[in-house]
């Protein structure tokens, strides 16, 4: 099997299938969601990945289960190698493609395990090497539309596998953080979630988790590669973003009260900031199609 990491853009509403080859470690990665949903295989290295209000500390043969909407960004140990298969797919996609009677419904596990992990090993492990890297090399050949529906099969076969995975390690207790530093900032992450429509200062986590403030903003950068306040307004941001998109009779003043800013116009600037446009221009840019 040729290592390296395959990321797979299964959107067929903009292009069917985009996939990426990288080798390389990476450094500094933004936090970012997409409206896609995403299976992410970790083959090996040394990362810390925070999905939501989750931090995975990785293992290789870890493979999660994640809706793009969430705020998510790997932290990626300096000098080590980040393998990974990355896989977005449309949802509306895998459903065009099983709405058949009595068809299962392979999209139950993002839908209602959210962002999901499970460790494969041994013939579990193989067999999804062996689907990707077969996904990976029809794609090479997605131009011929023989192969484009082999690659189609394969990834319905994988959605299948993962199902089955899924609804045979119901139970399964979630494993321990490797040091108190993961816990720690997990902790900080458990507060912010509950808390982050509110006004935050450092000496609130100090008081309510009971750690020097200056120990937590040092421990929460080394486990997740974020300051505290930088995640807190992604957070915020993120929620905007959803917001735009679900309640569309909010105003941005409204949204802006809603996730935890103080001021619209200090919203407005940390928005264009983090997404690039202004947040009108993102509601306009993302405002459902009318039918004529």
């Amino acid at each position: 099997m040729k290592e390296g990491p395959h990321a797979m853009n299964l959107n067929h509403r903009y292009k069917p299938i985009d996939v990426t080859h990288n080798d390389h470690p990476v450094s500094g990665m933004a936090f970012h969601s997409h409206p896609f949903y995403e299976i992410y295989y970790f083959r090996g290295g040394k990362c810390k990945y925070l999905i939501g209000d989750k931090i995975f500390v990785l293992s290789p043969g870890d493979l999660i289960l994640m809706d793009g909407m969430t705020l998510h960004c790997p932290n990626v140990e300096k000098g080590e190698p980040y393998r990974r298969t990355i896989v977005h797919f449309d949802p509306a996609l895998v459903k065009s493609m099983t709405d058949a009677p009595l068809a299962v419904n392979v999209l139950q596990p993002f839908a209602e395990l959210k962002n999901h992990r499970i460790h494969l090993e041994g013939e579990r492990r193989a067999e999804a090497e062996r689907l990707l890297e077969k996904m990976g090399e029809l794609y090479r050949r997605s131009d011929d539309k023989l192969a484009y529906s082999r690659l189609l099969i394969a990834f319905l076969e994988l959605l299948l596998l993962i199902y089955e995975w899924c609804r045979t390690q119901e139970g399964a207790a979630a494993p321990a953080f490797p040091s108190d530093k993961e816990r720690h900032a997990q902790n900080i992450i458990d507060y912010l979630e509950r808390h982050y429509q509110e006004d935050l200062h450092l000496e609130q986590l100090e008081e309510r988790l009971h750690l020097n403030k200056y120990y937590l903003s040092k421990l929460f950068k080394e486990v997740t590669g974020a300051t505290i306040f930088h995640y807190l307004y992604n957070r915020r941001i993120n929620q905007a973003k959803i917001h735009f998109l679900m309640d569309r009779e909010l105003s941005v003043t409204e949204v802006s009260y809603k996730v935890g800013f103080k001021h619209p116009s200090h919203f407005t600037r940390m928005f264009k900031s983090m997404v690039g446009c202004t947040p009108d221009q993102y509601r306009r840019q993302h405002a459902p199609l009318r039918h004529q």
